[in-house]
């Protein structure tokens, strides 16, 4: 059994023990939340596509970590105008470990 969820403007395949990294989301270490922004719920052969959201489908997860990403450097160049502009940036996440699908 998996799951299409939406959750920081992305959508992420999930089943049952998946452990993902998503845009930060509140709660701390060791909390359980609840995914409802869900697509599509796969069973076998049964398959629920929501228009947009599946009614009453949600999925369960637990927070095992919160942290920041690895940093991705921005460059900005104009050619002949002397500008050069270096920036970083790390973007905060929070590692999921998914505990169950709940169908509608």
């Amino acid at each position: 059994m998996y799951a299409v969820v939406k959750t920081g403007g992305k959508q992420y395949r999930v089943a049952a023990g998946d452990i993902l990294e998503v845009e930060k989301l509140d709660g701390d270490v060791g909390d359980s939340i609840t995914l409802d922004e869900v697509l599509l719920v796969a069973d076998g052969d049964n398959v629920t596509v929501g228009q947009p959201m599946v009614d009453g489908a949600s999925v369960t997860a637990k927070i095992t970590g919160q942290h920041r990403g690895k940093k991705i450097m921005v460059l900005r160049y104009r050619a002949k105008k002397r500008i050069r502009v270096r920036k970083g940036h790390r973007q905060h996440l929070t590692r999921l470990e998914i505990e169950s699908i709940n169908a509608a």
